[in-house]
């Protein structure tokens, strides 16, 4: 059966507005309904002052149409907008309900790990998260992030990969991953798995031909549940394959998400590097660990002749991590097995562990993992002692 906005806008207005006055839809709450493989996703508008507290509606919205016959799935954002969402003058809040005893599966639930960032909270299990990150597109940033992923696996570390380019997954066709995720409560999902690694991505819940034409306040919802409604389990890392460039979805992740650090991926030349700076100073900005920059393309060895070509130039990366005091991670080179495993989806590092391809994002997983302890030790350094006399 198939799901329709007109029937979508039915069901929600069944949905009360804020406090009990009308409903969202007739209130010019809701935004445009998107509808992709019977998948729903709109947003709700709300005071930016009562954000957090009408964080209920949002979830009184999704339950309304989860219900609905033929929905599988259903994403809602709150979007707060401060001046033109129709809602400056919504009465004030009543007071709050007294909250529930909790239940037993919520009491022994496993608290969320302490961030180095005030205001950031963590994800249960997961000790690490970093994040892949360029200035534009086109420089293999999602082919770096799974060998990196691949690299640290090999380190004996229990790895998962988030792919958060909600724009342009690429995470099914690296890893030659098809069909959909299953739920394990009704609306957590199992994450996908390949190679031992655990894997989620938008690309598993929509068609890889449909477009994603969503506003930011979509896309940084999507990503929210992508990552914390998720059984991950237990995981040393989870790599996140982030968006391309320093929009609203990169920065809200950097902003609210407990990163341990970033690596940043770029080609040598000038134009690429320009994109990647941005790139570094939004992590600087949200004091977010740099762990390194990855040159990638650096440089090209024709098969026929041996000789080496510097196609992009050569060394910009470098000469960049130096110039800014970031650790440089390594060159990687333009490589035709590396292009052939990535759209087989066999990585290289999978596929061919022993190859001198795979030694290269080994090495470059290694220096990740150096920086890690580094920016750990430093973190655990600089935490006050408390001393009883």
């Amino acid at each position: 059966m198939s799901v329709t906005k007109e029937a979508v806008i039915e069901r929600l207005r069944t949905v009360n507005g804020p406090d009990f006055t009308g409903n969202i839809v007739d209130l010019g709450l809701v935004s445009e309904i998107f509808i992709a493989d019977s998948k729903v996703f709109f947003s709700v508008t709300v005071p930016a002052a009562r954000a957090q507290e009408l964080e209920p509606l949002r979830a009184a919205a999704e339950r309304a149409v989860k219900a609905m016959p033929g929905v599988a799935g259903v994403v809602v954002a709150l979007t707060a907008e401060k001046k033109g969402g129709g809602m400056e003058a919504a009465p004030p809040a009543r007071p709050a309900p007294r909250p529930a005893a909790p239940s037993p599966a919520a009491r022994t639930s496993p608290p969320a790990p302490p961030s180095r960032s005030s205001g950031k909270r963590g994800v249960p299990g997961i000790d690490a998260i970093i994040a892949v990150a360029s200035g534009k597109g086109g420089v293999g940033k999602s082919t770096t992030a799974i060998n990196l992923a691949l690299g640290l696996q090999a380190k004996g570390l229990k790895v998962g990969v988030l792919d958060a380019d909600i724009y342009g997954p690429s995470m099914p066709r690296l890893l030659g991953l098809k069909g959909k995720p299953e739920t394990a409560d009704g609306r957590t999902l199992k994450p996908m798995e390949r190679y031992g690694l655990k894997v989620m991505s938008m690309g598993f819940l929509v068609e890889e031909e449909t477009p994603m034409i969503w506003r930011g306040p979509m896309v940084v919802s999507a990503l929210t549940q992508m990552l914390r409604e998720v059984d991950w389990g237990h995981l040393d890392v989870l790599v996140v394959d982030m968006p391309p460039g320093t929009g609203d979805a990169q920065l809200t992740m950097a902003q609210q998400v407990p990163l341990a650090g970033a690596v940043i991926v770029s080609t040598p030349q000038d134009l690429a590097l320009i994109d990647a700076r941005k790139g570094l100073n939004m992590f600087r900005k949200v004091d977010v660990p740099l762990l390194g920059i990855v040159e990638n393309m650096s440089y090209f060895v024709a098969p026929d002749t041996g000789k080496r070509y510097d196609i992009f130039g050569h060394g910009g990366a470098k000469n960049e991590a130096e110039r800014l005091g970031v650790t440089f991670l390594g060159e990687v080179p333009l490589e035709m097995q590396i292009r052939e495993t990535s759209d087989a989806g066999t990585p290289v590092v999978a596929s061919a562990p022993d190859g001198p391809q795979a030694g290269i994002y080994r090495d470059i997983a290694s220096k990740v993992l150096d920086r890690l302890k580094e920016e750990r030790g430093a973190a655990e350094a600089s935490t006050p002692a408390i001393v009883f006399e």
